[in-house]
């Protein structure tokens, strides 16, 4: 499956409240993105119709940014492992040393 169709994987902590049913917006979509004009005597779009989806639009952005800020928590918390862990071997590769 190419990039331009893939959907990102829910998160598993049931950090949304939406339902299964429904699927985040795919960049695709969003460039696609077609309104129908207003009806006679009126300019432009039905503004019902835009602003429902830019509420979806800003909805799919906030969980996207929900979970970057997850993953960037993560991150440091494993790099901030890594540290402590490369400490303690170079401290231990130290004492080795120091005995023989």
């Amino acid at each position: 499956m190419n990039a331009r169709n893939q959907r990102p994987e829910p998160p598993s902590d049931g950090a949304t409240y939406r339902s299964g049913a429904y699927t985040s917006l795919l960049p695709w979509q969003v460039r696609e993105r077609r309104f129908v004009p207003t009806g006679l005597g009126h300019r432009g779009l039905n503004p019902d119709d835009v602003y429902a989806f830019l509420d979806r639009v800003a909805g799919d952005m906030a969980a996207v940014y929900a979970a970057l800020a997850e993953s960037r928590r993560e991150t440091a918390r494993i790099k901030a492992g890594l540290r402590r862990w490369q400490a303690d071997q170079a401290g231990a590769r130290n004492e080795r040393g120091q005995a023989e």
